[in-house]
């Protein structure tokens, strides 16, 4: 479970970007984290994986602090974040390099992700375009099997095809024990994937909702727009 309570973060001294906020993941299964640009999405990711630290509150990991970086819990987590670069290394020498980290860490699952992608499976990092980058890195990052996989804008840079591609790969490595968290502005690119959906603001949810109840499909788009305009 990842508990966030009371938090306040800003990144400059007199702009705050997410005050008293607090929000629970308390279920496995896969999460769209929405709202406005500036309401603290990214933020919220960094915060959980410990990479920035709260002004004031917590954020929790199994109720572990996230600001504690303990081995235990940073085993069971993975970032893919929006910008990243990749050394100029081949593929297995990567995965060598941080499979020790993984305990549970597949090769399996990842040969079957580059596949869906397209994508070889021994090449050189640094050759990629970043479209080719995402998608062996979001490979990696299934295949690492973590508790908790965090993405932030995860279809940012793919074509039509590998957006399709993408759903696929995310509902082939998913497992019951997983909670996958997705934040985006791309809500076509990932309604038919999300369990869950939470709409936020700066300092509230607006919207935190299973959607596997629905009895009709959802469109996401429509459902943001609404909870936005009548917050």
């Amino acid at each position: 479970m990842v508990s966030i309570k009371n938090i306040k973060f800003g990144y400059r001294k007199h702009v705050t970007v997410l005050d008293e906020f607090s929000l629970d993941f308390s279920q496995s299964g896969i999460y769209g984290l929405l709202g406005k640009n500036g309401t603290g999405k990214s933020t919220l990711l960094y915060l959980m994986m410990g990479l920035l630290r709260p002004q004031k509150g917590e954020v929790t990991i199994d109720g572990i602090s996230a600001t504690l970086r303990r081995p235990e819990v940073l085993r069971e987590m993975f970032l893919v974040p929006e910008e990243y670069d990749l050394p100029p290394i081949s593929l297995s020498s990567y995965v060598k390099a941080i499979k020790p980290f993984y305990p549970r860490f597949s090769d399996e699952l990842l040969g079957k992700c580059l596949a869906n992608f397209d994508m070889e499976p021994n090449v050189n990092l640094g050759a990629l375009s970043m479209g080719q980058k995402k998608k062996v890195y979001m490979s990696i990052a299934l295949a690492a099997n973590t508790r908790y996989l965090l993405m932030d804008e995860p279809t940012n840079g793919l074509d039509i095809l590998s957006k399709s591609q993408f759903r696929k790969v995310v509902i082939e490595g998913m497992s019951e024990d997983k909670t996958i968290i997705i934040s985006t502005h791309q809500v076509h690119d990932v309604e038919l994937l999300l369990d869950h959906v939470c709409i936020i603001e700066r300092n509230k949810v607006l919207l935190n909702e299973p959607l596997v109840e629905k009895d009709e499909p959802i469109n996401l788009e429509e459902l943001f727009i609404k909870t936005v305009e009548n917050k």
